[in-house]
């Protein structure tokens, strides 16, 4: 019998375009794993409602597993512990997994379990799950590589597997393992292969023809938009599965000249490739997650943190209609369209001057389809800390008027302003004491700050510091190192001897 081979399940939830696990069966027999961590799911940036929808998606996996022949084994504790148990009762000689580009925790983790399996002679082979590349220095010639990957054939699953381990899928994989918080979320998206692939379906077929011109707006980005971050994010779908579908999808649409599908689509692919290009810049500074990208803006906010505003900001209890809205509608689904995160963001960095890291934590906490690499590397763009990107501080209230016309988005998660007339619904402060009384909004705040002079006051703090000697000349290393390079034709050759994420190479 052929030895034994262990596929390392992590955010790759799927059998279809999974190199592993074909790589693996090509070579004999094959143990499916994953490992429920602990000391993970008690990480500020967890919840429960992530863990909700990688259950969903085990449950599927399992189901697919089985159906080839062997079913998943799910393991609770250390890594390193667990796969030490499994290697004295099974024996495998090699490791079979996706490249990860996580947290700090699994960045040390992945280490952990290198350094582990290097001292017992198994064996490690990990594959690169989309379009990040290991080694870089910079991303002369990234584009390329990246449309490279896409092209490739997508892997179909294996046809076989043969039995190994009798397994029984746990009903509640994380019973015994809560998350770091447990805010119910009681319009999350269902996790799994099959809900993602009609996702994807739905949108290339009907809903993608309003995503260009659809996705700003709350109100029409909730069916415009594709929705199909969170299976991404956990792996229930291949990326390259996605980008080969839409191109496909596009072609299609052009042919039979439907403009506005084709436009839509074209759109959604670009944003496709934005996806690891964020990814990128955590793979190649992995201190992103806790430092300024651009370091000239140490100690610009870190010493005057206000907890009072960031409790008001983090309950949608401001006093800004269309903020707290938006921060209520996150908690309750999960998930939010891209322009109103990026306006939480920008509202929590520039009108209540708060550091950027707390506020990057809620929210990560609150997105079902939290991605640490493109998170933290938007929530300091949203807060002008990466040097290389335009400022931009969202207006609250002009805000509600582009993208909420009529107050419907507002009055329907904001309900204390549900009987405030049109004309002051975005900005209910101005309405008298009787007026307050008359339409039933006494029970709403005051603003927590004058939006406007906050806004002046945070553009003349981020100047100072942008205008410090040597600014420039950091800004361009940023720049040369994590811009982007979309249409390069440029080739570089460099040495991984000094890559920060060498380490993640398990």
């Amino acid at each position: 019998m052929s030895a034994l081979t262990l596929v390392w399940f992590k955010r790759d939830l799927r059998i279809d375009d999974h190199r592993a696990l074909v790589e693996a069966a090509r070579r004999g027999p094959v143990l499916p794993l994953y490992i429920v961590e602990p000391d993970y799911w008690q990480l500020p940036d967890s919840s429960q409602r992530q863990q909700d929808f990688v259950a969903d998606s085990l449950i599927e996996l399992d189901q697919q597993l089985r159906r080839l022949g062997q079913g998943l084994v799910m393991a609770l504790g250390d890594a390193v512990e667990v796969l030490a148990g499994l290697h004295r009762r099974h024996g495998f000689d090699t490791i079979h997994c996706h490249e990860e580009t996580g947290n700090d925790w699994t960045f040390a983790r992945d280490r952990a379990v290198r350094a582990w399996c290097r001292d017992r002679g198994v064996a490690v082979q990990e594959y690169p799950q989309f379009g990040v590349k290991r080694g870089l220095h910079d991303r002369d010639g990234w584009s390329r590589h990246w449309e490279a990957f896409m092209a490739e054939a997508a892997l179909d699953p294996p046809t076989r597997l043969a039995p190994v381990l009798e397994t029984r899928l746990p009903g509640d994989p994380f019973s015994t393992s809560p998350a770091f918080d447990t805010t119910p979320c009681p319009g999350r998206q269902p996790g799994g292969i099959g809900a993602g692939q009609s996702v994807l379906e739905s949108f290339l077929t009907g809903r993608g023809r309003s995503y260009r011109g659809g996705i700003s707006s709350p109100l029409s980005a909730e069916v415009a938009g594709s929705r199909l971050s969170p299976y991404i994010t956990w792996g229930a779908l291949s990326l390259r599965r996605i980008v080969q579908r839409t191109r496909t999808a596009r072609s299609e649409a052009r042919a039979t000249n439907d403009t506005r599908l084709a436009t839509s689509l074209n759109a959604f692919d670009q944003r496709l490739h934005w996806h690891c290009h964020f990814i990128q810049k955590l793979e190649q500074q992995p201190a992103i997650e806790f430092h300024n990208v651009h370091r000239g803006f140490d100690g610009m906010r870190e010493h005057d943190f206000d907890h009072d505003r960031f409790q008001a900001w983090a309950t949608g209890q401001t006093g800004y209609p269309l903020v707290d809205a938006c921060m209520r509608y996150l908690v309750h689904h999960g998930w939010l369209n891209f322009r109103m995160r990026a306006m939480l963001m920008s509202f929590a960095a520039y009108h209540l001057w708060l550091h950027w890291r707390e506020p990057a934590l809620h929210l990560a906490r609150l997105f079902t389809d939290y991605e640490p690499g493109i998170h933290f590397n938007q929530c300091q763009m949203q807060s002008g800390t990466t040097g290389i990107n335009t400022p931009r501080i969202y207006n609250p209230v002009k805000q509600a008027q582009d993208q909420d016309g009529q107050g419907r988005f507002v009055r329907r998660w904001v309900p204390e302003l549900a009987g405030v007339p049109d004309s002051h619904i975005f900005e209910p402060w101005q309405l008298g004491l009787t007026e307050r009384e008359q339409f039933g909004s006494t029970g709403y705040p005051e603003p927590i700050v004058d939006y406007q002079q906050a806004a002046r006051e945070a553009r003349a703090r981020l100047g100072e510091y942008r205008k410090q000697p040597g600014f420039r000349e950091q800004a361009r290393a940023v720049h040369q190192a994590l811009g982007s390079r979309r249409g390069s034709t440029r080739r570089k050759t460099r040495s991984t001897k000094t890559d920060p994420r060498q380490g993640r190479l398990i």
